[in-house]
């Protein structure tokens, strides 16, 4: 089974090289899918980060934009105008002057735009021009049934008749399509999940192998599947409710290669609530509440786009380290975090924002919400965040990221507040073998730039310092990386990433042997776009030095996943 994965591994690029020989008219299209963030999305200077969005189903959605066309018809014209004066835009050398007066002054029947213009250059289809004159011919029958019908003249009537007649095919269309439209919407409002939730879906399966591994592994068939119930009850706002589920776990002592997909999984495919999040404007700023399962990348920008999708999704990298700058994985859980923009955004320089955070995850046996003493939202483990986000023009991004953290024993580092243990970094980096506890002190800088539509770089650096609170327990640790992505490569959608770099390590923890070699890390992926739903992702990471000794086998991990979205 092992060879048969790692065949179809080497197979993979042929058979999506096939694939693009057949789109490849697709190659040329210059814009990234809505599935791809932007750097422009994903800058440093974003007051918060978007919220997951559901996409609902095309034709639902072409019916639902009707709707809301139609909807908007009445409100984006102004009350009637009594005189042709009131359009800015309109003036008396205009050559339909004089017939824009005589409808306006004679009969009443032109409106405007609410900024009070007329916007008579711009272009109209006939079903636009059928409804106004509708409007006209419904003002002359009013004029004409109270007793005012001097103002029409008989020359006017069967000018108005013709006209009648000659949209006659396009009005009864017309009423033909709002009929219709009324009906669907009264059928998706009587049908509808709800009127202030959506419900978004991912659902991962993944067949992964190890080369090299100590003890070596074999072939597995992983999944996680995440559930989100999106509910906004002004428009502006956002409650997250996330169920997840899977089965996904790691290789051996290769676990510092963890992949997104096995962060949350529960291991036995068992059912949990794990993010219970809300966001909401107040003023200026953005403010972010974690009931459960907060996260610093959930409101903090990560600056690392195409590697990085929605904290763990499936559509990025493939490894937790090449996903976000481990930084952000320090601590997590309940909290709360605020986003708040400064600056004017004059010249090359953008408009800016402060982010602080403040995340606790109770302590190495139970949550925030435990009133224990050690436990609770400030007496157990917790992870503060400041970061300053700049944006320099359109295509570079900066942020400079601190974070100060507690750490009961038997914690371990960069855990992201979950109860499993690290989810990045090497053994020796995540030993906080104090028995007393340790605080640390985080620095860190993230960059992403985006030189064209097809090019993307992006990389990391943070330095941690890990001070125990008894004698000889204080140690420093380093990581580092950058990557290059190619999105549309081959047809829109698609992603080629290559992001390499140094996992969380350190060369003086005094909690464990030291070969004081780099645990370098190299990855390769392909996200093909199968459809707007489905992305199959071959992979491979590299680890020539496993456990920070160089001495260890080369590690090879091969992924196959294939992503689900609804």
């Amino acid at each position: 089974m092992s060879n048969l994965l790692w065949k179809s591994l080497v197979v993979s690029p042929a058979v999506l090289g096939a694939a693009l020989l057949v789109s490849g008219t697709a190659v040329a299209a210059a814009n990234a899918t809505t599935e791809v963030s932007t750097l422009e999305t994903q800058a440093a200077t974003e007051v918060s980060q978007q919220p997951e969005v559901l996409v609902p189903v095309a034709s639902e959605t072409k019916v639902l934009a009707q709707v809301q066309n139609y909807s908007n018809e009445g409100q984006n014209l102004q009350s009637q105008v009594t005189s042709v004066s009131q359009f800015s835009d309109v003036q008396p050398t205009d050559w339909a002057f004089q017939a824009l007066q005589s409808l306006v002054e004679r009969y009443g029947c032109i409106a405007g735009y609410p900024n009070g213009t007329y916007r008579g250059n711009r272009a109209l289809t006939r079903y636009e021009f059928a409804a106004g004159l509708n409007a006209c011919l419904d003002r002359v029958n009013e004029l004409i049934a109270t007793a005012t019908a001097d103002l029409v003249t008989k020359q006017d009537l069967a000018t108005l008749q013709r006209l009648q007649e000659e949209f006659s095919a396009e009005l009864a269309t017309l009423r033909g399509r709002v009929d219709t439209l009324e009906a669907r919407t009264a059928e998706l409002e009587a049908n509808q999940f709800s009127t202030t939730t959506k419900l978004q879906g991912e659902a991962i399966f993944a067949v992964t192998d190890s080369l090299g591994a100590t003890p070596p592994g074999q072939t597995v068939l992983q999944n996680r599947v995440r559930l989100n119930l999106q509910s906004s009850f002004t428009g502006r706002d956002m409650l997250n409710t996330r169920l997840t589920a899977g089965n996904a776990q790691g290789f051996g002592t290769t676990a510092e290669t963890n992949q997104t997909f096995e962060v949350g999984s529960t291991g036995n495919n068992n059912v949990e609530i794990d993010k219970l999040t809300y966001e909401a404007p107040m003023g200026p700023a953005q403010v972010y509440i974690a009931a459960t399962g907060g996260q610093h990348s959930h409101y903090a920008a990560v600056n690392n786009p195409y590697f990085f999708d929605k904290t763990d999704g499936g559509n990025g990298a493939l490894s937790t380290f090449s996903s976000e700058n481990p930084i952000y994985r320090i601590g997590g859980g309940s909290g709360i975090a605020v986003n708040v923009p400064f600056g004017q955004g004059g010249g090359i320089l953008k408009p800016s924002s402060l982010t602080l955070g403040y995340l606790a995850s109770g302590n190495t046996t139970s949550g925030a919400e435990n009133p224990a003493n050690g436990a609770g939202l400030f007496d157990g483990n917790y992870a503060a965040l400041g970061q300053l986000n700049f944006n320099v023009g359109n295509r570079l991004a900066l942020a400079a990221t601190y974070v100060h953290g507690y750490h009961g024993a038997g914690s371990t580092f960069f855990d992201a507040g979950r109860d499993g243990g690290a989810v990045v970094g090497t053994t020796l980096a995540n030993n906080l073998s104090s028995p007393s506890g340790s605080s640390s002190n985080s620095y860190g800088v993230s960059a992403a730039f985006k030189p064209s539509q097809r090019l993307s770089i992006s990389g990391f650096l943070s330095y941690h310092d890990i001070t125990g609170f008894a004698a000889n327990d204080d140690f420093e640790a380093w990581s580092y990386g950058v990557g290059v992505a190619l999105p549309d490569f081959g047809k829109r959608g698609n992603v080629l990433g290559i992001f390499g770099g140094v996992q969380p390590y350190t060369f003086n923890n005094a909690g464990g042997p030291n070969t004081g070699d780099m645990p370098y890390q190299v990855e390769g992926f392909y996200k093909y776009r199968v459809s707007d739903n489905i992305s199959v992702t071959p992979g491979v990471i590299w680890l020539p030095a496993v456990g920070q000794n160089s001495n260890s086998q080369d590690a090879f991990i091969g992924t196959l996943r294939t992503t689900f979205t609804f």
